[in-house]
């Protein structure tokens, strides 16, 4: 079946409970990308350096990491609409307390609680569009990519609309949003049926015992250091006005939507998920290595280039999570996601302290590393990887939720 299809059970024909959830998870996507723009507007309204301001990442993806460890607890117990608006609810509430901070060390506590509602609500969103989606698994996974695509598309230009007033404004205008997301499904999403077995906090370890599933994992480690270097060091190193390095995320944004949702299927069903993994975690590589040592018009280049590698990476690294191993998706989800976010919390607190210890180009030459590392990971580990999602179909079909955080 084609997923765009516009009949039964395609992209565009799903029912409103979908549509919400996945409106829902757009605007969570743009709170990841959204303080892109602002970073250098914050570091001079709160008097602080781009190594503090670089903590808003690091504090939120630390928590999410964690917390991966605690949304298949919680979902399997309360139910995916609880545990939806729950996360909505924290979002809203500690995104406009960021908005208020006074100090640097306020706003990092803010996005570390920021962090844990926006692990509950997007860690469960695709189980819940998955669950109420017509067409089965296929359509909705696409548009959980489409609303990612989009969302970290959107996030760097409301940032900058909204920041070139006040770096304060797009924070309000997160948890207004997610306000309105929070009562679209109140409304529309009806509660689906509790897993019949409830996930332990120790499970999604215990899956990464399967050596696939732990591959995968490390592959993505290093991967999202790279990732994250792009999305949290770049700003500083372009230095430009937030409607400027706006424009430039935005672009990038819409590279990885394209990439993600259109591109990496089709590479995938002509050279395999493996190649196509590996070939684009080398390309990465060599394209941080370039923004890192090219002038600034190549470094706008890069940035934005570097949308598409990320976008086919995602993609894949989706699928492996999902169907390596025999554990159940939420399960195995949670543990690769629990291992692979420690990296975009390492990575926005290192690069900057590596370029005060040594220069503007390391932090680079050091992203281009972990890529390579990511590659290398996929290249030894093969046969380990080969098993694909396809093949557990039958099995997961039944299942009540699936798992995945934000590619």
């Amino acid at each position: 079946m084609d997923p765009f299809d516009a009949g039964a059970g395609g992209l565009l024909k799903q029912p409103k409970s979908v549509w919400a959830t996945a409106g829902a998870s757009v605007v969570a996507f743009m709170g990841i990308g959204l303080v892109d723009p602002i970073l250098p507007s914050i570091a001079s309204g709160l008097n602080a350096s781009a190594s503090q301001v670089s903590l808003l990442f690091t504090s939120y993806f630390l928590i999410t990491a964690i917390a991966m460890l605690v949304t298949g607890f919680v979902s399997s117990r309360v139910g995916g609409k609880k545990t939806l608006l729950l996360g909505l609810a924290l979002v809203v509430v500690f995104a406009g307390l960021s908005g208020t901070s006074g100090s640097v060390g306020e706003l990092v506590g803010f996005r570390a609680g920021w962090g844990l509602g926006n692990a509950l609500f997007v860690s469960t969103a695709l189980a819940v569009i998955v669950g109420a989606a017509a067409g089965g698994s296929a359509a909705a996974i696409l548009l959980y990519e489409s609303a990612l695509g989009l969302g970290m598309a959107c996030g760097p230009l409301l940032g900058a609309l909204l920041g070139d007033a006040s770096w304060r404004y797009p924070f309000f205008g997160t948890a207004f949003l997610m306000a309105v997301g929070f009562l679209c499904i109140a409304v529309f999403l009806r509660e689906q049926p509790k897993p019949a077995r409830k996930t332990s906090l120790l499970d999604p370890v215990k899956a990464l015992g399967h050596g696939g599933l732990a591959s995968a994992a490390i592959s993505a480690f290093f991967y999202n250091y790279t990732f994250f270097t792009v999305l949290a060091f770049t700003p500083f190193v372009l230095n430009m006005s937030p409607y400027r390095s706006g424009a430039v995320f935005f672009a990038w944004g819409v590279l990885l939507a394209v990439f993600s949702v259109i591109v990496a299927p089709r590479l995938q069903k002509r050279f395999g998920s493996l190649k196509v993994l590996g070939g684009s975690l080398v390309l990465l590589a060599a394209d941080v290595l370039v923004l890192g040592y090219g002038d600034h018009a190549t470094a706008v280049v890069c940035t934005i280039l570097s949308g598409a590698f990320i976008g086919v990476n995602n993609t894949v690294y989706t699928e492996l999570a999902l169907g390596v191993s025999d554990a159940p998706r939420p399960v195995a989800s949670a543990g690769y996601n629990f291992v692979r976010w420690f990296a975009a919390a390492a990575a926005p607190f290192f690069a900057p302290k590596i370029e005060e210890w040594t220069d503007l180009h390391i932090p680079f030459v050091v992203a281009a590393v972990t890529a390579v590392l990511g590659a290398v990971v996929v290249a030894v580990r093969r046969k380990a990887l080969t098993r694909e999602a396809e093949e557990l179909e039958p099995k997961h079909a039944t299942e009540d939720s699936v798992t995945v955080f934000a590619n």
